[in-house]
This record gives structure tokens, sequence and C-alpha cells, in this order.
């Protein structure tokens, strides 16, 4: 009975999720349904599992999820990533609309630029490109999604996204874990994209399709995405950042030149380096063993002090550089911090969801089945973080509810055979950003709504831009850690 519970409970999160309802009801009442098919106490399931498990996550990750959405509005209304995406366009031109695009995308998400951020700013430009290069208006999401979703948010070393900072406190890692791996993995992703995106446009040319129906205001799909409570919902479950914060500010007429819009970007990266491999490492941080401080180990905050420090730096730079030309900077920091609030307590639900699940009897069976999955323990790893991210629709809620439960085992099993950890974290991130991309994840119906393009005309090219893409490089960063380990 316990495993057909997990199975019921799932099969609801799922389904009302998919219709819209908020998680922050179905999570509970799911992980509810689990506890009583396994026969556990209703009442104590929910305040003593679910609740603690849930705090947990955002006593962890809260400063990430909030500097991470204060900094994104200020991009935004500062005219930042404006500046950016209109430098990319105007420098490669409409007869390279595709990669401009693309990269685009991925130098502001690798910025720490919140995802839905560039979403909400890149597509607007994004139709205006791809209408006057003759490209049909249903490759636009997935040349978004492959600059955005795909290795800036999980393999490039270093990247400030709250998939990337997940595994660190499991694993004792930092954000440039892998980093030889992470590149390599990101080139596959990158170039398969590509490849994808210029045959899908090549055929297009050939049969003669164009843009497609007029689009006299730019900006109209995304503002409507922004307004729909079903987006709503599905989306702050995937991202760090409520859709319907966009519009709580103003953003300035003119953005800063290129140079000062990328600065805070370059911060980012250089603070974060800094503080990985110079600095932390040559602090006396012996206090963090009295018990008043946790008694835990640098390893295990290091990696989130590390992006924690690196966001507020970016946050005091684009705030100096954009200090009289931000229309109203209070409305546009409350904005951003308003917007990281609902993403984590919904990423949170997931997470007591996931810790019911994992505390009932049965689920020793499902711990034995992933753990007995022939190839090793990259490979079982690889699967269970695919799996769980595509149940739940969210790569960090489902990459989070693996490492709770099988964590501390895969630390065992790698120092057994004398595996690094960076090398569990960063096929464990790569894993996540895979099968959660499926038609109901909230990122990608977020992303179809603001192209104003249907799951029917646009999801297979972001299928193979970004999942067969994710994959691919997946089984290619398996293969080289399983010969040559961590690099």
């Amino acid at each position: 009975m316990g495993l057909l519970g997990i199975l019921v409970g799932l099969a609801v999160l799922i389904y009302f999720a998919f219709k819209g309802s908020s998680i922050l009801i179905i999570a509970p009442v799911a992980g509810l349904i689990v506890a009583a098919f396994a026969g556990e106490p209703l009442l104590a399931s929910w305040t003593q599992t679910f609740m603690p498990n849930a705090a947990q996550f955002v006593a962890q990750f809260f400063p990430l999820f909030l500097l991470g959405a204060v900094f994104g509005k200020l991009m935004e209304d500062s005219g930042s990533v404006t500046s950016i995406a209109r430098t990319m366009t105007q420098k490669l031109g409409a007869e390279r609309a595709m990669l401009a695009v693309v990269l685009a995308g991925a130098i502001v998400t690798y910025g720490g630029v919140s995802l839905f951020v560039a979403f909400f700013v890149l597509v607007p430009m994004a139709i205006e490109l791809f209408r006057s290069a003759g490209l049909p208006r249903r490759l636009m999401p997935a040349a978004v999604a492959l600059g955005t979703t795909t290795f800036t948010m999980s393999a490039m070393p270093g990247t400030p996204s709250i998939n990337n900072a997940i595994p660190m406190p499991f694993f004792g890692t930092t954000p440039f874990a892998a980093p030889g791996l992470g590149l390599i993995a990101s080139a596959v992703m990158l170039g398969f994209g590509l490849w994808w995106l210029k045959r899908a446009e090549t055929k297009a040319r050939a049969r003669g399709e164009g843009f497609g129906a007029v689009v006299l205001d730019p900006t109209a799909s995304a503002e409507k995405a922004a307004e729909d409570p079903i987006v709503r919902e599905r989306a702050t479950t995937s991202q760090a950042f409520d859709p319907a914060e966009i519009d709580h500010s103003t953003s300035a007429p003119n953005g800063p030149p290129i140079l000062l819009a990328a600065l805070p970007i370059i911060v980012v990266v250089g603070v974060n380096l800094l503080m990985s491999f110079v600095i932390l490492p040559h602090l006396d941080v012996s206090f963090l063993a009295e018990e008043r401080w946790g008694g835990v180990s640098l390893a295990a905050v290091g990696g989130v002090w590390s992006v924690i420090t690196a966001l507020i730096a970016a946050i005091l730079t684009v705030t100096v550089i954009n200090f009289r030309s931000v229309p109203v900077l209070r409305a546009t920091m409350a904005a951003g911090a308003n917007a990281s609030v609902l993403p984590i307590l919904s990423v949170a639900s997931l997470v007591g969801f996931g810790a019911i699940v994992a505390a009932t009897p049965a689920f020793a069976d499902v711990r034995n089945w992933v753990l007995g999955i022939q190839g090793g323990p990259l490979v079982s790893l690889a699967v269970a973080t695919n799996i769980l991210a595509a149940l739940t629709g969210s790569a960090s809620g489902g990459l989070t509810i693996a490492l709770d439960a099988l964590g501390p085992t895969y630390m065992k099993l790698a120092a057994s055979i004398g595996m690094d950890p960076a090398l569990l974290h960063r096929v464990a991130v790569i894993g996540s950003g895979t099968l959660d991309s499926l038609p109901h994840n909230g990122a990608v119906v977020t992303l179809l709504s603001v192209c104003g393009v249907s799951h029917k005309d646009g999801y297979f090219d972001i299928v193979m831009a970004a999942i067969v893409s994710a994959l691919l490089a997946l089984v290619v960063v398996i293969g080289l850690g399983t010969v040559f380990g961590s690099f």
C-alpha cells in the first residue's frame, strides 16, 4: 500500500499542478495522501516532517532567491538587459538572428539575471529580429530556451543559478565544481542546439515559411503572460522569480552603455571566483564548529556564501551605475524582493512533499531500485534527478528531493570508491535540467505564452534544443567522468 500511496500522491501533485492549482495547497495534500496510504500519523507527517524540511530549504536558499530576484529586477529596470540584448542583435544582425537570441540569453542568465526576467525582456526584441529576418515565430521559444535554460543553468562553471547552488551543502562543493566537464557539457548543449535550430531554419526557408501573422505590439504576449494566474502558478515552481512582479515597477527609458550594462555580470562571475578559491579558503572559520553556528564546516556553507557575496556585489554595482536612471529604485527593489517569495515557498513545498515520501517504509524499495541501477553511482544519480525533476516539473524541486533522500548515500559511495564529490555535483545538476522541461514545466509554459506560440507549434523544437542537447551532454559527462574522474 505504501508504494501505491507514493504513486497516487505523485499523480495528484502532477495533475493539479498541471491544471494551475497552487502548489502551496497541492503539495501538503499530496503528502498527506502518501502518509495515509503508509499508515503514518497525518498531523505529525505535516508538522514534524513536511514543515521542518520545507523550512530547512527556505533557511538554506532564501538569500539566493531574494538576491537573485532583486538583481534581475534591477538589471531589467535599469535597461541593462535590454542594452546587452540589443548590442548582441546589432552586432550579429538579422542574418544571424538565431545565434543573437541564443547568445544574448546566455550572457544575461550566466550573469545571474533571473530566467523569467530574461524571457520578458528578450522575447519582444526576438520577435522584431525574427520578423525582419523572415524566421518562423515557432522557432523563437527554442532559441530563447537554448540560451537561457540549458548550459548557463546547469553546466557552466560558476553559474549562480539556484540549481547549481543546491548540491553545494550536500557535497561540500563550490559553484565551479568539475569545471572542465562543465565546459564540455556546455559546448555539447550549445553545439547541438545551434545545429538543430539551423537545420530547422533551413527547412523552413526551403518551404517558404516566414514569420507568420503580423505582430503590431511585440510586448503584448509578454504582458498577457505576466497577468495569467495559471502561468504564474506553474512558473513559480520551476524558477526563482514570480512573473506577476514584472510590471510592478518602472523601467528606465534608456539603458546604460554596453560596458556599464555588462559590468554587474562581470562582477558576479569575478567575485564568485575570488570567494570560492581565494578569500574563503584563507579565512578562519573555526567558529562554525560551535553549536550556535550549526556545528558545520566551511564546505557545507562556503558555496552558498560565495554566490551570496557575488550577488550582493553585483546589486551594489548595478545600483551605483544606474542610481539616477532607474525611475523608482525603491519600487524596483520591492518588486524584486516580492518576486522571490512565492517561488521559494513553492519549491519548499515540493521539498516537504518529498520528505514525507522519503519517510515512508515503502521508499526503501524505491531507494534500493535507484541504487541498484546498472552503470554505477553516476548513472543512478542521473536517473534519480531526471525522474524527480520530470515528475515535479521543477529542476530545483526534483534535485532537492533527490539529494535530501539520497545525497548522504551517494557521498558514502563516492568516498568508498575515491570519487570526487564535484563529479556528483555536476552530474546531479545537469541531470535535473533535462526532463524538467516537459510540457507542464512552468518555464516552458511561460516561455511559450510570452512568445505567443502554442505547444503544438513550438514545443518539439524546445525538446530538441533544450532536452535532447542536455541529455547528450549528460551522457558525455558521465562517460568522461567514469573514465577520467572530475576535472
